[in-house]
């Protein structure tokens, strides 16, 4: 939408979208406040899993009784910290939003995590309760005995493959799931009472309501830390895109049929956040599926004629690979919705030569530190301007700090979603943050006279893996633990649909014999799978650096251009 007139009429005073004081006037101020209206669309489905079906009502039911066992009988009072500990499941939204419900800090952790991954946010955030999945268990089962903290433990049903339930194996681990409010582990209990409700809790705007990891430059994880304002913001955000987007196709906003929403994100990533919150404020379904195929994700869409697709751009590839070579129309797909990683233009293009203008193409932007997508690009517009990330919400601000001749600088924001700040990190927060409250994204980009954001690189030093994000310092650390490693530089290597995998270049210590495939070992056992390098340099001689003693980065993606898996 090119809009000035559009906006206004989503926007401007007394509209549905308009903006006092930097926060949307007529959305709502906690995560509780709006968690409770879907108790109104009742018997209707809101989570389709491989078991079944979870209505809004059996969701809101579960919710509160959890909710309340963890206010009553675990003694949690606002503010406390409880952690989610699982894959995609229906049990853990229950979770979550129980928190939400009680008053809690939800802090959801990577389900690909490691051990020693999940114990370092633990200790960090300390939380006085954990719901786990069964498969996972072990994982935290130990810093669970170490500290005295108890968990829930939701365990897997028969319908569940096993194929990465590796964990399960370990039975040591999983000596402390006995016990209680007093310690261990206990299985989770469905308490559904239809006429009990939440408890009875002051949740206010100000209140903490999640803290998500996120890697830092030193490649040790942050918790970024969100209130209940700043997450409702992120509720409306989505809304406001899907009705400029109505408008900008000529249609009514909030017309058509009903949302069905296959989405394939993670829920400890935040990216899920923002098409949950569509999928929840529209009273939608949201299929879920327990690991990505895309032909399990083709019948999916068929057997429940879903309208909107979205996952990283990785996927979405994968999905109409597959569609192009089946011929499978995707007659019920409205929509296809990417984030996590920047789109690569063939997405865009080969949708429109397949399928023409009937299934929409939307690509964003977002971060862990804005709670979600903030910028949006949908349409004819993102047909025009396949490289832009689109417009900010009403309620986000976007500038350039200090542009170059060119137009590029860092990418600054501004606005209700945006975090308060890292947990327990004074430092990194004073660091995170210029003058009159703008957040430094650490993404290089330019903004154009119409307000369109284009991002054109990141000054932060990661990769960017099919979504998620590997920090080079954290790989770095790991490769120089091993015994036969004197250096090591990590950078990513292009790939045409991950976006990036991960590169290492070793320097070995003279008759060393370790090899690829015991360094990516070595690497395997200490971080989570996306992260371990799919490519190995051995290197003779010293590392490029500068007079400092930094690596030279764009020398070591030199080195390792054209490199294949070893």
């Amino acid at each position: 939408m090119d809009g000035s007139r559009e906006e206004r009429w989503l926007s401007g005073a007394g509209a549905p979208f308009e903006v006092r004081d930097g926060v949307y006037a007529a959305g709502p101020r906690t995560l509780r406040e709006f968690v409770e209206a879907v108790w109104a669309y009742g018997e209707r489905d809101f989570l389709v899993h491989d078991g079944g079906v979870m209505s809004y009502r059996a969701f809101f039911d579960a919710a509160c009784g959890l909710a309340r066992g963890m206010a009553g009988e675990y003694g949690l009072v606002p503010g406390d910290r409880v952690a989610v500990v699982m894959r995609n499941r229906p049990e853990w939204q229950v979770a979550f939003w129980a928190a939400q419900l009680a008053g809690l800090v939800a802090v959801p952790l990577n389900a690909w995590w490691t051990e020693d991954e999940c114990a370092y946010a633990l200790d960090d955030c300390a939380p006085r309760l954990l719901l786990v999945d069964g498969e996972r268990a072990a994982r935290v089962a130990g810093w669970a005995r170490r500290t005295g903290v108890p968990g829930i433990v939701f365990p897997e049903d028969d319908r569940d493959d096993l194929d990465d339930r590796d964990d399960l194996d370990d039975r040591d681990g999983l000596d402390a799931l006995e016990g209680g409010p007093g310690g261990g582990f206990v299985p989770y209990a469905v308490d559904d009472d239809p006429y009990a409700g939440p408890p009875d809790v002051d949740v206010l705007p100000e209140h903490d309501a999640t803290i998500f990891y996120t890697s830092g430059t030193t490649g040790r994880p942050k918790g970024a830390v969100a209130t209940h304002l700043a997450q409702a913001g992120a509720t409306v955000h989505p809304r406001y895109f899907a009705a400029a987007a109505a408008l900008a196709r000529g249609e009514r906003p909030g017309g058509g049929g009903r949302m069905v929403s296959l989405t394939t994100f993670p829920f400890f990533h935040v990216a899920a956040f923002t098409s949950l919150y569509a999928v929840m404020a529209a009273g939608g379904s949201l299929v879920m599926m327990r690991r990505w195929d895309a032909g399990r994700a083709l019948e999916l869409i068929r057997e429940h004629r879903v309208t909107h697709y979205a996952g990283v751009p990785a996927t979405a590839l994968r999905l109409l690979d597959l569609a192009w070579e089946t011929g499978d129309p995707l007659e019920s797909l409205t929509l296809l919705s990417t984030g996590g990683s920047a789109p690569p233009p063939g997405i865009v293009r080969g949708l429109a030569e397949a399928y023409g203008e009937r299934i929409q193409p939307r690509n964003g932007y977002g971060l862990t530190e804005t709670c979600g997508g903030v910028l949006a690009n949908a349409g004819d517009a993102y047909r025009a301007r396949p490289g832009s990330a689109g417009r900010p919400s009403p309620a986000t601000e976007a500038r350039i700090g200090e542009p170059g001749p060119d137009g590029v600088g860092e990418l600054w924001l501004r606005g209700q979603s945006l975090f308060r700040g890292y947990w327990r990190d004074d430092a990194a927060t004073r660091a995170a943050f210029a003058p009159g409250g703008w957040f430094r994204t650490g993404d290089l980009a330019r903004i154009d006279a119409e307000g369109r954001v284009s991002v054109v690189d990141r000054l932060t030093d990661m990769v960017v893996r099919g979504g998620e994000n590997v920090y080079c310092a954290e790989v770095e650390r790991v490769l120089l633990d091993h015994p036969d490693v004197v250096d090591a530089a990590v950078a990513g290597v292009a790939h045409p649909v991950l976006g990036e995998e991960v590169g290492a270049v070793v320097v070995l210590r003279p008759g060393a014999g370790a090899g690829a495939a015991e360094l990516r070992a070595h690497a395997a056992a200490r971080l989570a799978a996306f992260k371990v390098p799919a490519h190995l340099l051995p290197y003779a001689g010293e590392l490029p650096r500068n007079a400092s003693g930094k690596l030279l980065k764009g020398e070591v993606r030199a080195l390792l251009a054209g490199v294949s898996s070893g």
